[in-house]
């Protein structure tokens, strides 16, 4: 399976993540803010992250335009995780350089699929 970054920092969140993603058999790598994020997916080159938006301190879509623009990163797939569901999030998230958008609260079996399109599962 794949190797899988979530960027989250609410540790509800985290955990259910986690634990979906590990049923699938994924390794995943954990982050509770953008910085260690943006850090991980350098050195680990994860196939995938999962980016929470709201996030301390660097917010999510920032971090996504810093990954996406870095040439060590820019072909790592980015799904953005957001309960944020007004009109024009969709197209931030895309202009940020996002592969994908899932809302919150988290609805498993949407998760999983969206997961499994984006590395190819």
């Amino acid at each position: 399976m794949a190797r899988i970054l979530v960027i989250e920092d609410n540790p509800t969140n985290m955990k259910l993540a986690v634990l979906l993603l590990h049923r699938e058999g994924h390794e995943v790598l954990q982050a509770a803010d953008a910085e260690e994020g943006i850090r991980l997916a350098r050195e680990c080159q994860p196939k995938l992250i999962l980016m929470d938006v709201q996030l301390p301190g660097m917010d999510g879509l920032a971090a996504s335009r810093l990954l996406k623009a870095d040439t060590i990163t820019r072909d790592i797939r980015i799904v953005a995780l957001t309960a944020l569901a007004m009109n024009g999030d969709r197209d931030r998230v895309e202009a940020a350089g996002c592969d994908g958008y899932i809302s919150k609260p988290i609805r498993y079996q949407e998760f999983l699929n969206v997961v499994g399109q984006m590395v190819g599962c």
